[in-house]
């Protein structure tokens, strides 16, 4: 009974984070980037180039563009991946809709730039900390880094300065400069909050269920792990799993844990550096098909 109040409580925590981030995330566009024509990145930021030129709510766009990458992200991280990714971006196009009609706090692009950007991924930080998502960039740059050599972050950048290539022929040069500048500051805000100075992560895993982790760890996230054997001074024989993923599939791997084996200790470590391709997976495909 104390584990399903457990996990309830977590649902619960995890739902106002989502729900606080995305309107963080929201205020900070409707109200201070997007009246100063500055645009954030990915599909959000496409969708606010759509707005501009069409004169319609930037959160239609943003739910209809998001539907191909909500799939994707589906395919690649499982049910609730998608259940909060849902919550996310349809609360979040929601709140983007009710701010629209709030004034702008600011005129300044300077301070636009600054408190726009620091806010816009205080918010998005909170929500990918949660395991949600309100931009479905990331989803698609994660199976690209799966089947080529490039990073989650590499993916994203290139993909967010062609989009300010375009803004800056549709809204001037300057809009543009002032746009890239701040994606580097919510981008390292979103690092901040969501605990994650690189996109790579490491997990230690000490568990009683090690191949039935290492399974479940391949089937809902593609990773591969390495089984180690371990001994505690106290518990005695152990396994230890080692495994290296993206900062976005942090939380799916403590809801396997959790799931798996309550009585396991995880710990995640930074990454500096990847030499091999020990995090990529080119074909997922179920253990137990096999």
């Amino acid at each position: 009974m104390s584990l399903i109040k457990s996990k309830k409580y977590q649902n619960i925590v995890t739902y106002i984070m989502l729900t606080v981030g995305v309107v963080i995330a929201a205020y900070a566009l409707e109200t201070i980037l997007i009246p100063n024509n500055i645009l954030d990145g990915g599909i959000t930021g496409i969708s606010i180039i759509i707005s501009k030129l069409t004169k319609l709510p930037v959160s239609i766009f943003i739910l209809l563009l998001n539907i191909p990458f909500i799939y994707i992200g589906y395919k690649n991280m499982g049910k609730n991946f998608l259940i909060r990714v849902i919550y996310s971006m349809t609360l979040f196009a929601f709140f983007l809709y009710y701010f629209s009609y709030f004034e702008s706090l600011t005129d300044s692009i300077l301070l636009s730039t600054i408190y726009g950007g620091a806010l816009l991924g205080f918010g998005v930080g909170l929500v990918i900390h949660a395991g949600g998502c309100v931009d479905g960039t990331e989803s698609v740059a994660l199976v690209v880094s799966k089947k080529t050599s490039f990073s989650v972050g590499q993916v994203v950048l290139c993909f967010n300065i062609i989009i300010y290539f375009i803004a800056g022929f549709i809204f001037g040069l300057d809009r543009a400069l002032y746009s890239l500048l701040t994606y580097f500051i919510t981008f390292k805000v979103i690092d901040l909050v969501s605990e994650g100075m690189e996109q790579a992560k490491a997990a230690l895993i000490i568990t009683d269920k090690g191949t039935d982790m290492a399974t479940e760890i391949y089937n809902r996230l593609g990773r591969t792990v390495t089984k180690l054997r371990g001994k505690g001074l106290i518990s005695g024989e152990k396994e230890v799993l080692y495994c290296v993923l993206t900062r976005i599939e942090v939380f799916e791997l403590k809801r396997i844990c959790e799931d798996m084996d309550q009585s396991s200790f995880v710990t995640i470590l930074e990454v500096s550096d990847i030499i091999g391709n020990h995090i990529k997976s080119n074909r997922r495909k179920k253990l137990s098909e096999k």
